[in-house]
């Protein structure tokens, strides 16, 4: 086993407070943005592909990160979204024999700066006391009056636009062009594994760029429409959510995800807001209060829909709660086929529970065809 030398480090907080540890792969760097944590056991190299979590540094909860490697199918996007990474143990050496490169090249090729060593338990446990905030993990070790300088200047996620960071620059299609429905999707942060889900109940998915008018994934003439996921702060989504109300008014089935799924509750004047913390891993209990049963599902949002202003809405339904703070996690509309959850039903990584609700969607879409 090779030896691998490694540079002081440290995590520092907004707050001031400092956690200490070892770059990873014996290099230089520094690296900005709101620390989360994420408390799956597997399933690391699809987070760090997810889009949502653009402009976030990542803790993971699970002791030892690497030991499986990482596979070309197992990406959420085309390249790393995560501004950094925070572990306790980096596994250099992988065991799996399907993997294709070890978790180091991987992140050495998509240029992303992590440490090591750090005391994650104690960082989960003051995040969750003093909620997520902007932070810094850098080699600079010796230089921490210049380091908290620079994190003054990361602008907060509050207001936070970063949709347009992610979506695609123009349309694209994914499936099967003979497929037996078409969807538009608007992009504003989406995760491949929505696009196979979509693609393997016969649908042939456009997907537009996170601004695209609603005249031209109209234009397309689909049978439905769908809105993603995506990072940062729905509220400066103003083309999203204009798009979204006019989605709404074609009387078309519409289905949105996570950050889709607030575009559509501020579409419908209900409000969001910053979370303490946020939900972040692939365990969070869910109870759909239409059937009484309960799901186990991935999550991953930093901002919730407002839950006194969606239960005063006329024309909403709250159709899922969060059994661990009783925050509303999925909606309907009561006279359209229009309907969204805060959670990932196409979950990966994570439990498939809640994967009923793209079948759901085509129902809607058949019921709406006939």
């Amino acid at each position: 086993m090779k030896y691998h030398k490694k540079k002081k480090a440290l995590v520092l907080l907004a707050d001031g407070t400092v956690f200490y540890g070892k770059a990873v792969g014996n290099r230089e760097g520094t690296a900005v943005g709101e620390v989360c944590f994420n408390t799956g056991m597997t399933g690391y190299q699809e987070i760090f592909t997810d889009p949502s979590y653009f402009g976030q540094l990542m803790v993971t909860t699970n002791a030892h990160i690497g030991n499986y490697g990482t596979h070309k199918d197992e990406v959420e996007s085309d390249s790393i979204k995560i501004a950094g990474l925070i572990v306790k143990n980096f596994s250099y050496e992988y065991s799996r024999p399907d993997a294709d490169i070890s978790l180091l090249e991987f992140l050495e090729k998509n240029n992303l700066f992590a440490i090591s060593d750090v005391d994650t338990r104690a960082l989960v446990s003051y995040i969750r006391d003093n909620g997520a905030m902007n932070a810094l993990i850098s080699t600079r070790v010796d230089e921490l009056d210049a380091l908290k300088e620079e994190l003054k200047k990361v602008p907060s996620m509050v207001g936070l636009e970063l949709a347009s960071k992610v979506s695609t620059e123009e349309p694209y299609y994914y499936g099967e062009e003979n497929a037996k429905f078409k969807i538009s999707a608007l992009d504003i942060g989406i995760k491949k594994n929505i696009l196979r889900n979509l693609a393997k109940r016969g649908a042939y998915v456009k997907v537009f760029p996170y601004n695209t008018p609603f005249k031209e994934l109209e234009a397309w003439n689909p049978d439905g429409y769908f809105i993603s996921n995506g990072p940062g702060d729905p509220e400066p989504l103003t083309e999203a959510i204009s798009t979204a109300k006019e989605m709404i008014e074609s009387d078309k089935p519409l289905f949105g995800i996570c950050l889709g799924h607030q575009v559509l509750a501020l579409a419908n004047g209900v409000s969001t807001y910053k979370m303490h913390n946020g939900h972040r891993g692939i365990n969070h209990p869910i109870l759909n209060l239409v059937t009484g049963k309960g799901e186990i599902t991935s999550q991953n949002h930093g901002f919730a829909i407002n839950r006194e202003e969606t239960e005063a809405n006329k024309d909403l339904e709250i159709t899922h709660l969060h059994l661990n703070d009783n925050t509303v996690a999925g909606i309907k509309m009561k006279d359209k086929d229009v309907f969204s959850v805060q959670y990932h039903p196409e979950a990966s990584p994570g439990p498939h529970d809640a994967d009923y609700l793209f079948d759901q969607f085509f129902d809607a879409i058949k019921t709406s065809r006939n």
